[in-house]
């Protein structure tokens, strides 16, 4: 077992209750055939005219697969047909990976994926495409593209101190297995580690001020970061690490008192959602801890809507990633009374959803459908009285 998934202490597991609900309340469908190859991580966002348009991934694998490009597809105002798929990316001999879509108050449709240089997730560096009028036929007409390159300050010494402190509580049995600390302790203090390797998987965060949050997570220490802008995406600019030794792939939520919420997969063996606030904007955060929401090691995402309610959508299960479910919280994230199921499957893997709501006031989750017969999105919209049992 890697050792620094070792290092995250063992947390009880507490499962939500759920409510099954009148299934003929969703609409669903796959937005394309299931296709051979690998298919995967999605982005959906709403465009101006109310046209959804959804990202992933294709290719015969992931980082180590060149050919790997990013696809979309669109579904036009008032029709439920998803377009052709189209390429909207394609690095030329490199893979390109996780996909995230934010449409900003002028309209302009912003995609950010990770660019792998050298098949190691250690080597990529998350880029940005954005355009002006995104709306038509095909891939949208991309006016700008940008890498994100992040000069976090060096954040060695607290990485260390709060390793010591892990290494202190782990099992004998587990101090046998020192390959991946020592690994750790070496890269944790080069700069080129610290630099590269930053990817993203939810959807950014906009706040009043403006200010734009892209959260990104790093396989090579399993913590996440912030990229920040605030001049529309111009510059960006790192926060300091949430730094829990296992806690990637964040989302963020805002509180009405300004607190930012993130929320992330486990990547160790608590079996829990992961979750760390900032009082400052997303600059720096607390310490990360565990809400009662079980996780496998799979991604998740949230989103606040306009009723005030919190939706989360993950695979709240143990083991596996054939159930996919939808939490709601009344309080701002205090507790997640509610859990209605999306998935729940006997095998089969159904993972690393998007959700949004859209102008209309319905909910829509997008996420990678996984069965024996071939790989697609698969497109989920209700209505939020529907998880509301109403």
């Amino acid at each position: 077992m890697n050792v620094l998934r070792l290092l995250c202490c063992v947390g009880c597991i507490a499962l939500v209750g759920s409510w099954s609900g009148a299934q003929e309340a969703v609409q669903s469908e796959l937005i394309f055939p299931l296709h051979p190859k690998h298919n995967h991580a999605p982005g959906i966002a709403e465009l101006p005219s109310g046209e959804l348009i959804v990202s992933w991934f294709r290719g015969s694998g992931e980082r180590t697969a060149d050919d790997v490009a990013v696809y979309g597809a669109r579904r036009p105002v008032g029709s439920r047909q998803w377009s052709e798929p189209f390429v909207m990316v394609d690095t030329p001999g490199f893979p390109d990976g996780n996909t995230c879509l934010m449409v900003d108050t002028d309209g302009r449709l912003f995609l950010f994926w990770p660019l792998v240089l050298a098949n190691t997730w250690e080597s990529c560096v998350t880029q940005m495409l954005i355009s002006e009028q995104p709306e038509g036929i095909g891939s949208p007409q991309w006016t700008r593209r940008d890498s994100l390159w992040l000069k976090p300050k060096d954040f060695s010494p607290q990485a260390l101190e709060g390793l010591d402190k892990l290494l202190g509580v782990l099992p004998e049995s587990a101090k046998a297995e020192l390959d991946d600390v020592v690994k750790f302790r070496e890269r944790v203090q080069d700069k080129l580690y610290q630099r590269l390797g930053w990817q993203g998987r939810c959807k950014p965060t906009v706040l009043p001020s403006g200010r734009i949050l892209l959260p990104l997570y790093s396989d090579t220490f399993s913590f996440s970061i912030m990229a920040i802008s605030d001049d529309r995406g111009l510059t960006w600019h790192a926060s300091e690490p949430l730094m829990g030794f296992g806690n990637i792939q964040p989302s963020v939520l805002r509180r009405n008192d300004g607190t930012l919420v993130a929320y992330m997969r486990e990547n160790g063996p608590r079996r829990q959602v992961r979750v760390s606030e900032s009082s400052d904007d997303g600059q720096t955060w607390g310490p990360v801890g565990t809400i009662p929401i079980a996780n496998p090691g799979s991604g998740l995402d949230a989103v606040q809507t306009r009723s005030g309610n919190w939706l989360l959508i993950s695979n709240n299960t143990i083991v596996g990633r054939n159930r996919l479910a939808i939490s709601v919280s009344k309080d701002e994230g205090q507790s997640w009374p509610i859990t209605v199921l999306l998935e729940d499957q006997p095998k089969g893997a159904y993972h690393y959803p998007a959700i949004i709501q859209t102008r209309d006031g319905k909910i829509h989750a997008v996420y990678s459908y996984f069965s024996d017969e071939g790989k697609s999105m698969k497109h989920v919209e209700f209505e939020e009285a529907y998880l509301l049992g109403q």
